[in-house]
């Protein structure tokens, strides 16, 4: 393995140590397959599910490092003997299983991205997961169009902050749900309609504004603390994206209330479906979403940027939830 410093380092990466702690220690080297490549860390993103995983609600699927990290973007460093289409040199941004707060990380070759046009490889690192997550929900599964609204909640993070944007991109009216100290950067991002969640029931304010229709796509990170909310804030015909579950996992579902609507709800995670699938994303989100990254109509929102070593730190301010977009991590030299 070459490093780009020309010297031998020992691999290090943020390792989950009991109780409920994050370290910057030494690892093996990954153990790239012959369908993945090595990619040399310049940046990682930290997401809430990462969180999860040091707390032990959320481990790593079969085979993948045991440290945290859904994203990342750097260098191929190496190539497996099955890969075509990537080289030694090429930057670009990947989603992962885990493994991405490191130095190093193998990534099946069809979870790669280019760099966006006019972007660093840091700022690429903020992409990946959020892209297919909300292109994987909102698009693929929900179908958003012109026209429609959009709800999100948990607006501010990285999720609603790209959710917002691609929403706007796509011509749907966006309303979100967020803190109010956040309300003036999403309106700024193309929000229309910004609720404080903590003053104001949402429910009457997305029927208020919509005229008492309600919201088409409600992408959702709360779970079972707002599902019956969230199918009386739904219009006809709507669609309910659960992606996380941080109100609780187990909910009462009224099945009058949602088929009055003629509703649909969809659960999903990214992390642990069939790297074909996880393929499949990435490859509409290559074709759909990063043509608008290219010409700018949408861009990564950065809170800040950690080195990995203080990973603790950025977990904190993730539980927090002061951040606006994401935090990065950035490998820097081992002590």
């Amino acid at each position: 393995m070459s490093y780009p410093r020309g010297k031998l380092r020992v691999m290090h990466a943020v390792v989950i140590e009991e109780p409920d702690g994050l370290v910057w220690s030494e690892v093996p080297d990954p153990q790239p397959g012959p369908g993945d490549v090595v990619v040399e860390v310049t940046a990682a993103a930290v997401n809430r599910a990462d969180v999860m995983q040091r707390q032990g609600k959320y481990p790593p699927p079969p085979g993948t490092p045991a440290w945290p990290g859904l994203e990342c973007a750097g260098v191929i460093t190496a190539v497996g003997a099955e890969v075509t289409g990537h080289h030694v040199g090429e930057r670009v941004c990947a989603l992962l299983a885990g493994g991405g707060y490191a130095e190093q990380v193998a990534v099946p070759a069809g979870q790669l991205l280019p760099i966006p046009q006019g972007m660093s490889v840091q700022e690429a690192a903020a992409l990946p997961e959020v892209a297919c997550t909300v292109w994987s929900n909102v698009v693929d599964l929900a179908r958003l169009r012109k026209g429609r609204v959009l709800l999100v909640h948990g607006g501010g993070g990285g999720i609603g902050t790209f959710a917002v944007q691609l929403g706007k991109a796509l011509g749907a009216t966006v309303i979100v749900t967020a803190r109010e100290a956040k309300h003036d950067q999403l309106r700024a991002l193309g929000a229309d309609l910004a609720i404080d969640y903590s003053t104001t029931d949402f429910v009457e304010a997305v029927r208020d504004f919509t005229g008492g229709r309600g919201a088409d796509v409600i992408l959702d990170i709360i779970g079972a603390k707002y599902l019956a909310r969230n199918i009386e804030a739904l219009a006809p015909d709507g669609h309910i994206a659960t992606i996380g579950m941080q109100g609780g996992s187990k909910a009462e579902l009224n099945l009058g209330a949602l088929m009055a609507k003629r509703g649909t709800i969809s659960a999903t995670t990214l992390r642990a479906r069939p790297a074909d699938d996880k393929a499949r994303i990435v490859r509409g989100v290559r074709n759909q979403v990063w043509p608008l990254l290219d010409a700018g109509e949408i861009r990564p929102i950065i809170d800040r940027t950690l080195e990995m070593r203080d990973a603790a730190e950025a977990h904190r301010l993730m539980e927090a939830s002061d951040h606006i977009g994401k935090i990065l991590l950035l490998p820097g030299d081992p002590a």
